[in-house]
């Protein structure tokens, strides 16, 4: 028999093709309080291994084998229960993280509106990390409270804290009077915390120990006197984010852990961040919360954990003796390698306890999927359509919220920068290949094939988010063919379908043989090689097209405004003998009806001066002067409308970082960045009124 908890993680880490999740840094931050002053001390790290801040804070002890209490293990397994998991959240600063907890906290009935402003005014104190000589105060420190209109007792070391020792009633009555200060104060404005990181973190030597491509997990305890039960978070970040001054060394934070409860059980507090800290660290463990999908995934990989965690008797070993590390770590592999898809050995722990009985609770949703599921997978892999059996069978259930969930506003910016992606590329190319075929196919035959193709693969692919539509080596490929079939004698439109025919029975072969297996034995390079030679098309296709705008329509650098009055340009009728000769000899499809418009009028009594430039053109007239090729500065334009919209776009994409307007404004900016954008400088264009040259979208299907 298997485990719950491991039938679980059997199918969150069943696919062993992926790239390895990175080092994980861990710092345990606890809440040290000096009357009303707080601030956040650093008391141990993880690496692999535990290092503890020394009793008297001067140094830091050797790294050692982190040893827990069972009981530390069950209360985080509670926490996590009880509190709140926020998985792939989309942070980029501390104060808007600390604002979506809070904010998640107090719509799931766990936190009381009124403590919004405390909490947040905890959170965002100042941390202190482990320097040469933590204890005293830098110069800068003394001054700054010297200078502060209000005066300020100096933080003191936990040693000299005990020397002032206050009351529990006391401190309580000055921690109320201090949030009372505060009570109508945003988070950002609480914040004690450097945006970037300080000159102690840039030159800490201990980033050299550290993998460089390492992430951050912070876990931060304290108690307070205002909370009635506890206040717990885990909080895995979307991207891995630098939050200023709350890591030791400059290392972007991935995940989060936060804990504050009432006073009393300090040591309690630390004993679960230690585990909480333990577990990020280890293998195993790591990997789940990377790839979790929701609480229970978390607490499977604890209750994992504790299968495998061997229990000391209290009376037969000193706790305070410190397990140097092995000198040969052994190999994480040995233990993952049970939980993929392929293996059929049996799990460790399947002996009940705690940890499978624990488990057991979380495969109640009826989202787990049970041995016998599994069974029919591996059953299901290399028969004739089995993948996309297993295909359909995975989707359909999600199939319905591709499409209500669309009309989250996130989506809808989504969906409507790839609709702008979709047609401008459908038109641009639509034209180029115009260009390429002969017309065989171009703008409308582009849109169309774009419009239809893209819904079908949007109904039945399941990526709905993606753009599709004629590429450069498409483009490469139709001119090939194209010249190829007018050369031979060949039907083009004819050879196109039978290649668009063998294309798709190519598809269905590899459906069918699930031949897609293929790619795990793919690099990234391929792919992404695909990607940079895409990129750089559309890059190259952009920059030609704005230097030919400067070809076509040139800035009129040889105007002088001292000689305005001698530019001019009059309308003269043709000579009589001639007449009929510029409209015979005017290209295009119009020739006979110019000629005979021109045939049929008097031009003795045309009055020529008073004719357009395209009338005079139209019949036959001759445009005289030194102002007559003057076309307006076009293709200046059409740069600073090129520029412009570049330029916006990046700037509102960051303006979510910005301190402007609330978090949800600044988001909602941030995502419609592109269309904002795009219509803004499509008003500019139609305020000034210049022919600057667009795309012109057929109004009529043939």
């Amino acid at each position: 028999s298997v485990s719950p908890a491991a039938e679980r993680l059997r199918y969150i880490l069943g696919e062993d093709d992926e790239l390895p999740n990175p080092t994980l840094f861990t710092e345990m931050d606890t809440l040290q309080h000096d009357g009303e002053e707080m601030e956040w001390k650093e008391s141990a790290r993880w690496i692999k291994f535990e290092e503890k801040v020394e009793e008297g804070g001067e140094r830091w002890s050797k790294p050692h084998v982190s040893t827990l209490s069972l009981h530390s293990l069950f209360e985080l397994r509670t926490c996590l229960q009880t509190g709140t998991v926020l998985l792939d959240l989309d942070g980029y600063s501390l104060p808007q993280i600390i604002d979506d907890v809070i904010e998640r906290q107090i719509e799931d009935g766990l936190l009381k509106p009124e403590l919004r402003d405390k909490i947040s005014y905890v959170l965002l104190r100042k941390h202190r990390h482990q320097t040469k000589k933590p204890i005293h105060r830098s110069l800068a420190d003394i001054g700054k409270s010297v200078s502060s209109n209000t005066a300020r007792s100096p933080v003191r070391s936990p040693a000299a804290g005990a020397a002032f020792h206050r009351s529990t009633e006391d401190l309580r009555m000055r921690q109320s009077a201090s949030y009372g200060r505060l009570r109508h104060a945003q988070s950002r404005s609480m914040n004690d915390i450097s945006d970037t990181p300080s000159t102690d973190q840039l030159k800490n030597k201990f980033i050299k120990k550290i993998p460089k491509d390492a992430e951050a997990s912070n876990v931060l305890v304290g108690e307070v006197e205002f909370l009635e039960k506890p206040f717990v978070a885990f909080v895995r970040l979307l991207q891995a984010t630098m939050l200023g001054g709350v890591t030791e060394v400059p290392v972007p934070t991935r995940f989060l852990f936060i804990l504050l409860g009432p006073a009393g059980k300090a040591k309690s507090y630390n004993e679960i961040g230690r585990a909480i800290a333990t577990l990020m660290v280890d293998d195993l463990f790591s990997d789940v919360a990377y790839k979790a999908r929701d609480r229970e995934d978390l607490i499977a990989g604890i209750d994992e954990f504790l299968d495998e965690v061997i229990v000391l008797p209290p009376g037969e070993w000193d706790p305070n003796i410190r397990i140097e590390p092995p000198k040969k770590v052994p190999s994480a592999d040995k233990r993952k390698s049970v939980f993929s898809l392929n293996e059929v050995g049996q799990m460790n722990g399947t002996a009940g306890g705690a940890g499978a009985g624990g488990g057991g609770g979380g495969s109640d949703d009826g989202e787990m999927p049970e041995v016998h599921e599994i069974g029919e997978e591996l059953a299901w892999t290399g028969r004739f359509c089995g993948g996309l059996y297993l295909d359909i069978k995975r989707k359909l259930p999600w199939f319905p919220s591709d499409f209500y969930e669309g009309f989250h506003i996130q989506s809808i910016s989504a969906i409507l920068f790839i609709y702008l992606g979709c047609i401008t590329n459908a038109i641009t190319f639509g034209g180029l290949l115009g260009d390429a075929t002969d017309n065989y196919q171009g703008v409308m035959e582009s849109f169309l094939g774009t419009a239809m193709a893209g819904s079908m693969f949007c109904l039945f692919a399941g990526q709905p988010l993606i753009i599709l539509s004629s590429t450069g080596p498409i483009l490469i490929f139709e001119k090939l063919l194209f010249d190829f079939s007018k050369g031979n004698g060949i039907d083009y439109m004819e050879f196109r379908l039978w290649i668009g025919l063998h294309s798709a029975l190519q598809c269905l072969i590899l459906v069918a043989t699930d031949a897609s297996f293929i790619i795990k034995y793919i690099t990234r390079f391929t792919e992404e090689g695909f990607s940079t030679l895409i990129s750089f098309i559309f890059i190259y296709d952009a920059i030609k097209k704005m230097i030919g705008a400067f070809k076509y329509y040139p800035i009129n650098s040889d105007f002088k405004p001292d000689y305005v009055t001698m530019y001019k340009c009059e309308c003269v009728a043709p000579d009589p003998a001639n007449a009929s000769s510029p409209a015979a000899a005017a290209p295009g499809p119009g020739n006979a009806t110019n000629a005979s418009l021109s045939n049929a009028l008097n031009l003795t009594a045309l009055d020529w001066t008073q004719l357009s430039k395209k009338e005079c053109l139209r019949y036959g007239g001759a445009l005289v002067g030194k102002s007559c090729p003057f076309v307006p500065d076009l293709a200046l334009m059409s740069f600073i409308l090129f520029f412009g919209t570049y330029s916006m776009t990046l700037t509102l994409k960051k303006f979510k970082f910005s301190r402007y307007f609330p978090t949800k404004v600044r988001a909602f900016i941030a995502d419609f960045s592109n269309v904002f954008s795009i219509l803004i400088f499509c008003g500019v264009d139609a305020c000034f009124g210049l022919d600057t040259p667009k795309l012109h979208i057929p109004s009529i299907i043939k």
